[in-house]
């Protein structure tokens, strides 16, 4: 369901050239990416091929859910998606709605496919990986925004421990191992880096 989405047309039709490809939760230039993770290639064919493997030769339905005023064309971007998948045998039906509603229902975990957005306050990789990813555990602060509940005991050790590492370089380290183990899992689906324009007067 990764290779199924042309990432590339999203960026060059839908945001009009102002974003980037995803691979990874920030992208480059933030501590803790990892250089060794690019966005999936758009693959019709590989696609359908590991829907076969799977189980799934002709495809199955689902329901992409996402916001419709929080992000740049967010609705359009989950339309775009359902019309990829449609390539590949799957049935994708979309519902959006207001922001105010939607981060509700997905709080209580009430959709399976959603489309989110992410930024960070920290300027690194392993609070993004911390909130989304991590095995939820509400007491410790560890998966908070986990929505899909991801769980791997092996991502969690590693992110852990990149957390209390206090040397820069052994931690960024950690961060970008704990990236690459998250999304080889296809732990979620980066899509697109949205990028700022900013318009100023002189005297501004």
């Amino acid at each position: 369901i990764s290779k199924a989405i042309n990432r590339q047309a999203i960026v060059e039709r839908l945001m009009e050239g102002e974003a980037v490809p995803a691979g990874q939760l920030l992208p480059d230039g933030f501590f803790g990416v990892s250089k060794n993770l690019k966005p999936d290639a758009y693959d019709v064919d590989g696609a359908k091929k590991l829907l076969a493997e799977a189980g799934y030769p002709d495809g199955f339905g689902l329901t992409i859910h996402g916001p419709n005023n929080r992000y740049i064309n967010d609705d359009k971007v989950a339309q775009a998606i359902a019309q990829f998948y449609s390539r590949v045998g799957i049935d994708a039906k979309v519902e959006t709605m207001p922001s105010s509603v939607y981060f509700t229902r997905a709080s209580k975990l009430e959709f399976g496919y959603m489309v989110l957005g992410w930024g960070t306050e920290s300027g690194e990789q392993g609070s993004s990986l911390r909130s989304l990813l991590a095995t939820f555990d509400r007491e410790k602060g560890m998966g908070v925004t986990n929505r899909g509940r991801y769980s791997n005991p092996e991502f969690d050790k590693v992110l852990v421990s990149a957390l209390v590492t206090m040397d820069d370089k052994k931690r960024e380290a950690l961060i970008q191992q704990a990236a690459e183990m998250a999304m080889n899992d296809t732990a979620l689906i980066p899509l697109h880096y949205e990028v700022s324009t900013w318009a100023t007067s002189r005297g501004f």
